[in-house]
C-alpha cells in the first residue's frame, strides 16, 4: 500500500510542475499598470529601423496620376508596373536609386516624402513622392494557444477592438477584463490594462493602436482541466499497477 501511495503522489507532484506553463507575459498583483493616452488618432507614424517601405516618383508634380485616374490609355500601361519595395536598415537608412543612402528613419510619412522630393529636386521637374510603409503590423493574442495573429495595419486608425475583430476575436478561454495592451515608448516599454468585459471600457477599445503594440488578452486559468489531463497517463499506469497487485494477491 505504501507503494500503491507512492505512485499515486508521484503524477501530483509532476503534474502541479506543468499547469499554465503556457501563459505569457504575467505580472504580479501589485504591478501597476501605465495609462495611456485613449487619443491617440492625432499620433502620426515614424518611419522606424528595419521598416519595408514601397516608393514612387513622379515629375511635373504628379501629372501623371491624374492623368490615370482621367483614364489616359497611355498613363494606364505605364501604371501597369510593379510596385518596388525598399528595406530600411537599423540606423533607418534605405539605399535608394539615384540618391543612394538616405535616412528616413524618425520621419512622419509626409515628412519623408518631402525629403525625397527635395533629394530629386536637381534631377526630375518637380517631383512627386509617394511612400508607403507596408509592414506596420500588431501582435494580438485572443487567449489562447495557436490563436495568435500578426494583424496589418492597412490604415492609419486601426482601433483596439478593430484589432481584436481583425484577429478573430477574444477565444472562449480569453478574459476580457484583463487585456495588456504593449507599446514600445521613447520613455521605455509601457503596459497599460485595458477591460473591455463591460461597456465602460468601449473608451480604451476606440484607441488607435499603433505599430509595434502587442495586444495580450490574459487567458483564464483551466487548473482542473489541465490536472486531469496531465495525470490521464499516471492514472492508466497506477490503475495497471493496481490491478496487477490485486490478481497477484488472489493467486491469479
Amino acid at each position: 500500500m505504501k507503494l500503491y501511495y507512492l505512485w499515486l503522489a508521484f503524477p501530483l507532484v509532476i503534474a502541479s510542475c506543468t499547469i499554465n506553463k503556457n501563459l505569457m507575459l504575467k505580472t504580479h498583483t501589485d504591478y501597476v499598470f501605465d495609462t495611456l493616452y485613449t487619443d491617440s488618432s492625432n499620433v502620426e507614424y515614424r518611419l522606424a529601423p528595419n521598416d519595408i517601405i514601397s516608393f514612387q516618383l513622379f515629375t511635373n508634380e504628379g501629372a501623371m496620376i491624374l492623368e490615370f485616374t482621367s483614364g489616359n490609355t497611355n498613363s494606364q500601361r505605364f501604371f501597369n508596373f510593379q510596385d518596388f519595395n525598399y528595406f530600411m536598415d537599423n540606423l533607418g537608412y534605405a539605399d535608394l536609386p539615384q540618391v543612394g543612402r538616405i535616412k528616413l528613419g524618425g520621419y512622419t510619412i509626409n515628412e519623408a516624402q518631402q525629403l525625397l522630393e527635395d533629394a530629386y529636386l536637381t534631377q526630375f521637374n518637380a517631383p512627386y513622392a509617394i511612400v508607403k510603409v507596408i509592414n506596420r503590423r500588431v501582435l494580438v493574442f485572443p487567449g489562447e494557444g495557436g490563436q495568435a495573429r500578426v494583424v496589418p495595419l492597412t490604415n492609419q486608425n486601426i482601433t483596439v477592438l478593430e484589432a481584436l475583430a481583425l484577429a478573430g476575436g477574444i477565444s472562449d478561454r480569453g478574459n476580457a477584463s484583463k487585456i495588456k495592451l504593449i507599446r514600445q515608448t521613447a520613455e521605455g516599454t509601457k503596459v497599460a490594462l485595458i477591460d473591455l468585459s463591460t461597456i465602460e471600457g468601449l473608451e480604451y477599445g476606440q484607441m488607435v493602436v499603433l505599430a509595434g503594440d502587442v495586444i495580450y488578452v490574459e487567458p483564464v486559468p483551466e487548473i482542473a482541466n489541465e490536472v486531469m489531463r496531465d495525470l490521464q497517463p499516471y492514472f492508466t499506469i497506477v490503475t495497471g499497477l493496481a490491478l496487477s497487485y490485486v490478481l497477484i494477491m488472489r493467486g491469479f
